[in-house]
């Protein structure tokens, strides 16, 4: 079916069916595709880790960076300009170019010696990747009925699920099959076994990236009643973003935009707060697990300076985007920045934290702790997560709409608290296991509760904005994600692992240290979310928003 651009009638949100139409299915099955080939690309660095650790002469914090910050950095800055591309172009044919070039730089990993092309193919992985989400979910949203959303974000989630499970059967059981082969004297090619692991994930990402490029474009805006106009420069808004918010070039956008001296004034003393807490964390986290340079192309980098440095980097990211939404955009200033949708986004991101501190290392910990196999921890905890991670959202989707159509929003915040607070109690309980058996069951009924969160958040944050911003929206909240959750949560499991001798069981237990904060946003969330969803058109029409 060849792309097509929407056509401009829409029913209206309460004539439209509740039923989802195969084009709906079909949509949902191939953005629920992209999101697994974006996990099994993302994920199988966990894996693969050990042998890379031992080839490539890393720690556990390099890892981490690897794995967590050096991804992060560039998932998060080129989601913005992406998002709001996905807000004006065509969905789906940006999903699929996104799709081809995160598989491309993927597979380069398969070519990797060192630290620095492994560092080269992760960010451009995180580059590719930045559309995936806003895109999916924009098509989510304007492909299926409004009383079907959490069915639609339930599918996402099994997207996940899926890649997830994909990235460690995968990665471990080919990974020790080449090995295998090459020790029995068959040709090696030049790629050891975690190479041509990288190279055999990338591949099925070109033939679905063609598949996504033919889907017809969804209707923006047509569930809801509220059809979006067309953007007629979406490229230069996008390229806009991008200069907004990147630090140096954001200076020549707020001058360009007659910003006043307050708006200076605030963007000058957050870049000094911003970087004084970096240098502060640096120092602690070095007192606390001391780390030999990275030899990265001749030059040498502290590990901690790196991970502190994107840090800031990204916080300063954060603060310019809503300056210039401010200067250039005031109805997605108003709508974006309530209480409610940024304690979303912040518990979201401690949440990931959590799931990434704990998916990173659990594979490594098998092997270590209980004398697993690569190819065994890959099969059978990479099946077993991806199994919870159906049977999760399948749960949490319907259940997400049925409490939203008794309760409104709130119905979804409590499943939210009920998941995410008593989370911490069964993930101690599952890494305590003295054996693998007593872990995989108890790590069962721990992935269970944690999945339940993800199809309410997704619904309650694309619910509090109008769907012209939808993609910029989802875009911010992954910023905030990947910072809190990508670019903290390995690296601090890591380096509490390197400093209590690699007991990685412990270490794993300790992110859950995120969890009081986490509840308490959830909380205040609760407390406001009715107020700020009834609010939603009367912010955009004190913006300015013709709506």
């Amino acid at each position: 079916m060849a792309s097509e651009a929407a056509p401009p009638q829409a029913p209206a949100p309460e004539k439209a069916s509740s039923k989802i139409s195969p084009y709906g299915w079909y949509a949902l099955t191939l953005v629920s595709a992209a999101q697994a080939m974006s996990l099994l690309d993302r994920q199988i660095l966990s894996i693969l880790a050990n042998d890379i650790r031992e080839d490539v002469g890393i720690g556990n914090a390099e890892i981490g960076l690897l794995y967590g910050t050096v991804f992060a950095l560039f998932y998060a800055l080129f989601s913005l300009p992406l998002g709001r591309l996905v807000d004006g172009w065509i969905r789906t044919r940006l999903l699929a170019i996104c799709l081809a070039v995160w598989s491309f730089f993927a597979g380069l990993s398969a070519f990797a010696t060192g630290f620095a092309l492994l560092a080269i193919s992760r960010l451009g992985v995180g580059i590719g990747e930045g559309a995936t989400q806003p895109a999916a979910n924009s098509i989510i949203f304007d492909a299926l009925p409004k009383s079907r959303r959490g069915v639609g974000m339930a599918g996402l989630g099994i997207g996940l699920a899926i890649g997830l499970g994909l990235s460690m059967a995968v990665g471990g059981m080919v990974s020790q099959w080449w090995d295998m082969r090459v020790a029995a004297g068959a040709p090696s090619f030049g790629f050891s076994g975690w190479q041509f692991a990288f190279l055999v994930s990338a591949l099925p990402g070109f033939p679905l990236a063609y598949l996504i490029y033919r889907l017809r474009e969804p209707v923006r805006g047509g569930m809801d009643g509220i059809i979006a106009p067309k953007d007629p420069a979406p490229f230069k808004a996008s390229a806009n973003v991008l200069g907004s918010v990147v630090p140096g070039t954001n200076w020549f956008y707020l001058w360009h935009r007659k910003a006043g001296a307050r708006q200076w004034a605030i963007n000058l003393a957050g870049l000094a707060i911003i970087l004084g807490v970096a240098t502060l964390l640096v120092h602690l986290a070095q007192g606390f697990s001391p780390r030999p340079a990275l030899q990265i192309w001749g030059a040498e980098i502290d590990p901690h300076w790196m991970q502190w440095g994107v840090a800031a980097f990204g916080a300063f990211v954060v603060l310019n985007l809503f300056q210039s939404f401010k200067l250039t955009d005031k109805p997605a200033y108003n709508v974006i920045l309530s209480p409610s949708l940024i304690l979303l986004m912040i518990a979201g991101g401690l949440q990931t934290a959590i799931n990434y501190g704990v998916m990173a290392f659990t594979p490594t910990m098998l092997i270590t702790q209980f004398g697993l196999t690569p190819a065994q921890a890959g099969a059978q905890f990479g099946l077993l997560a991806a199994a919870l991670g159906i049977i999760g959202p399948l749960v949490a989707g319907p259940l997400a709409d049925f409490l939203n159509a008794r309760m409104g929003g709130k119905g979804m915040v409590w499943l939210m608290l009920l998941s995410l607070g008593i989370s911490p109690f069964f993930g101690i309980w599952a890494y305590s296991a003295e054996n693998v058996t007593d872990f995989y069951l108890r790590f069962s009924v721990y992935s269970l509760i944690l999945t339940l969160w993800l199809p309410p958040a997704y619904a309650l944050m694309l619910g509090l904005v109008l769907p012209r911003m939808r993609g910029i929206t989802f875009s911010t909240y992954m910023i905030i994600q990947t910072l809190l959750g990508l670019g903290i949560g390995p690296y601090a499991v890591g380096i509490v692992a390197d400093q209590n001798g690699g007991v990685l069981s412990q270490a794993i237990i300790s992110i859950n240290a995120v969890v009081p904060f986490l509840v308490l946003s959830l909380l205040i969330v609760l407390a406001r979310y009715k107020r700020d969803e009834a609010s939603i058109l009367d912010r955009a029409r004190a913006g300015g928003e013709a709506v």
